[in-house]
């Protein structure tokens, strides 16, 4: 009985001692982080169960007004009042349902302790390590999926993790796990295999846009953040390029999807070998063509970067013939615009089905000026923040967030609006210290 007695004691003891640190919420934050890529029920779960322990420990935390908090919430807000001029309410309601955390996790933020600097890094450890063992499993997968089929495919975009979970959305998590363990101050060889381990798994990923961010992000680390010495600095840079030119010219999966779009990008009406058959030939379409043509044909096919060209010629259309600048459509009720300017165009029907792949002008044509504008502030409240800390990894967020926005509507999945409303609030609510590499 004594025994029993001092074991539930000392377990007592520890939770409060994790409670008193606040790493209780390291660990909550954390695991809203890792279970991103899980089943929409699990992120569901543990957010309930971060906003219940900010709730109990109410009494003891001391509200910190941050004005980068106030962004998300007004952002939502707008979002509400939308339900007053939405061209279809049950689709607003619905999104409502889904921003919901850009009210929420903020409001928590602003309640919740202060958490130091190394409980923020440990946190996008945790993270980092998570999706080291999620591309562990992928692989893994893929591997046996080919050991039964031969199919070389499963190891590349999203045959890798699926097209539900999306790999442009695996590849912008690895990434940030990528730059996590980059930006270590003291890299043994364990660090070093998991860093090329993630770089590979990009590359397999084959997302184009987040290979050029993950490019350009890390010849930046080393020109500008690196104590390494210049001699290895550059001997460093010359492997990524060397990786990066190997990979493009002689992986054929990742080669295929950049050649594609220079390839077609301003040539009119080249051949898609890859789609076509031997009872039809399926037609490119360019940049010029995907900004200037009256209609289109049903075979005719649009690379990512005419489908992104067509979706902003669409939006200036759109925003023109209804002159909803002020106001924009509502939350989630530009679909129906989208879908009869297809069918103006003659496009192939499924292209009706997609929605901006842009985020800037998906919150315009849905939010009107007004929306668009609380998100470059929150994009330029991110940059100005990590630029006076010098903390490359929230550099490193702001910086992909404003690229990736220009060719993905993040916002309209789930997993999208978790992943930026997070760390935005992990890297911009109130802290004094200052940043020092881990």
């Amino acid at each position: 009985m004594a025994n029993t007695y001092n074991y539930l004691k000392n377990r007592f003891l520890k939770i409060s001692d994790l409670r008193r640190d606040n790493e209780v919420f390291v660990f909550l934050i954390a695991f809203i982080l890792v279970a991103i890529p899980l089943k929409h029920i699990v992120g569901s779960i543990s957010i309930i169960l971060f906003l219940v322990a900010v709730l109990v420990n109410f009494r003891r935390n001391k509200f910190a007004f941050t004005k980068a908090l106030v962004l998300p919430i007004a952002f939502y807000s707008i979002m509400v009042l939308s339900l007053l001029w939405t061209r279809d309410f049950q689709l607003s309601l619905a999104g409502l349902q889904k921003e919901l955390v850009f009210l929420l996790i903020p409001i928590a933020f602003l309640f919740m302790p202060k958490l130091t600097l190394p409980q923020r890094y440990k946190i996008l450890g945790l993270f980092s390590y998570g999706m080291v063992l999620y591309c562990i499993y992928y692989l893994a997968k893929a591997v046996f999926r080919f050991a039964a089929t031969g199919i070389k495919d499963v190891f590349f975009y999203h045959e890798l993790v699926t097209l539900e979970v999306n790999a442009i959305y695996i590849s912008v998590f690895t990434s940030f796990a990528l730059f996590y363990f980059v930006d270590k101050k003291k890299k043994n060889d364990y660090t070093r295999i998991i860093i090329g381990f993630l770089a590979i798994m990009i590359f397999l990923l084959s997302s184009k846009s987040i290979i050029l961010i993950d490019f350009i992000l890390i010849i930046c680390y080393y020109s500008f953040f690196s104590d390494v010495p210049k001699s290895v600095r550059f001997l460093t840079m010359t492997a990524i390029s060397g990786f990066l030119f190997f990979s493009l010219f002689f992986v054929k999966e990742v080669r295929e999807r950049f050649l594609l779009e220079y390839e077609t990008a301003f040539v009119d009406n080249t051949i898609n070998e890859k789609i076509g058959n031997e009872t039809g030939n399926v037609y490119n379409v360019s940049l010029q063509q995907a900004w200037n043509d009256p209609e289109f044909q049903a075979n005719q096919f649009f690379p990512g970067t005419a489908l992104r060209v067509y979706q902003f010629r669409i939006f200036t259309e759109i925003m023109q013939e209804e002159s909803v600048v002020m106001t924009g459509f509502g939350l989630e009720a530009t679909q129906e615009q989208i879908l009869k300017k297809a069918k103006q165009y003659k496009l192939y029907d499924g292209y009706g089905e997609f929605n901006f792949h842009n985020q800037y002008t998906q919150t315009f044509a849905e939010l009107g000026i007004f929306g668009f504008l609380l998100l470059i502030a929150m994009i330029y409240t991110t940059l100005k923040k990590a630029y006076s800390s010098r903390n490359f990894l929230h550099i490193a967020f702001g910086i992909t967030m404003i690229i990736l926005f220009l060719t993905e509507s993040f916002f309209c999945r789930q997993r999208g609006i978790t992943f930026f409303i997070m760390l935005y609030c992990l890297f911009n609510s109130n802290f004094q210290e200052k940043y020092l590499k881990q």
